[in-house]
């Protein structure tokens, strides 16, 4: 990359960064903010005032902003960026833009095994979070065995990806069919909510994707190196089997961490990545920190619409990132088709002209 190219890239990645940084505040607060009929709009921005100057703002009042609307604010900023950051490693380590925890099966595998453990180990919240970071590593693994058998193309990957996703999937809906009890809201689970947060419960699960970021950021270098292609990163001295691996060990981690906490929520970890990787191009370093503040933004506004759109009913926040992921992931089948068949004319019209 050109000196000039490197400075417009950063310049870039400096304004998303601060624009993100931005919407996240104001979308925050206003969810923060956003009344009911427990707390009305004007109330909490009273009440939020005089907490932020360390006044008391009453029984109520505190505990709808501190105890309910607090912890899901901070769920979704943290679940949002997790799955985020997710979803731009494995598109990074498996160089293809569709991957994401959702399309890869990430997320189910992390949900039935989150499943099966509070089936068989009820009341103990550290192993259910344990078993859903294996489920979402061996779902990832399945994924990358099966493309790389069946000859590692995009397109393979994707399809191993439904595969295990569907496979997942049936399982959970076996799970929660001959043991309802074993998920209290089958609804919220399998469509991914925000509603009944705590911060214990966010306890177990925020520290593991803080140390799985951390871990991503150390490898931000070999990332970068994986997209040169896995010969020239050999010959630039990068161990590409073990870089690779690790950054899908790191995805799983964030993917498990945001399912124990929300459900499973899909299509953050796709649309986000490649809306960053549209604006900035940047590295993985940089591009870690736009995609952790920009999922963040928009799971925690899609929470907000998702619980005032039909207020006073409270719609799953995984309804309304389907409906904007879907017609998005269609976008990316189409603009792809289309990128091959400009590359095949060309390669066409340069045969003819030799």
């Amino acid at each position: 990359m050109s000196a000039g190219g490197g400075e417009r890239t950063g310049t870039r990645c400096r304004v998303a960064l601060a624009l993100g940084v931005t919407v996240l505040v104001a979308v925050a607060l206003a969810s923060l903010v956003t009344g009911t009929a427990a707390l009305g709009t004007l109330d909490s921005l009273n009440a939020l005032g005089t907490l932020a100057l360390g006044g008391d703002a009453g029984a109520t009042a505190s505990l709808v902003l501190l105890g309910v609307r607090a912890p899901r604010v901070v769920a979704g900023a943290c679940c949002g960026a997790a799955l985020a950051c997710s979803g731009l490693l494995l598109q990074a380590s498996l160089d293809n833009d569709l991957a994401s925890p959702g399309v890869m099966g990430v997320n189910s595998g992390a949900g039935l095994f989150w499943l099966v453990a509070a089936l068989l180990v009820p009341g103990h919240p550290v192993v259910r979070q344990g078993m859903a970071f294996v489920g979402a590593l061996v779902s990832t693994l399945l994924v990358y065995l099966v493309s790389r058998r069946a000859g590692s193309s995009r397109g393979t990957v994707v399809l191993a990806g439904v595969a295990v996703s569907s496979l997942m999937g049936a399982g959970i809906d076996a799970v929660v069919t001959i043991w309802p009890e074993s998920v209290a809201d089958r609804v919220a689970f399998t469509l991914g909510g925000l509603s009944g947060q705590t911060f214990q419960r966010l306890a177990l699960g925020v520290p593991a994707m803080a140390a799985a970021l951390a871990a991503a950021v150390a490898l931000g270098r070999g990332i970068d190196l994986l997209a040169l292609g896995d010969e020239t990163a050999h010959g630039l001295g990068l161990n590409v089997r073990a870089s690779r691996l690790a950054a899908i060990v790191c995805a799983a981690v964030l993917a498990a961490s945001a399912v124990s906490v929300c459900g499973l929520l899909g299509f953050v970890g796709l649309i986000v990545p490649n809306l960053v990787r549209m604006w900035a191009s940047p590295g993985t370093r940089p591009g870690l920190a736009l995609c952790a503040v920009w999922g963040a933004s928009l799971l925690v506004a899609c929470d907000l619409v998702a619980r005032t759109v039909a207020f006073p009913y409270e719609l799953p926040v995984g309804l309304v990132l389907s409906l904007l992921g879907a017609p998005f992931f269609i976008s990316l089948l189409v603009r792809r088709g289309r990128g091959r068949r400009s590359h095949s004319v060309a390669a066409a019209r340069g045969g003819d002209a030799r």
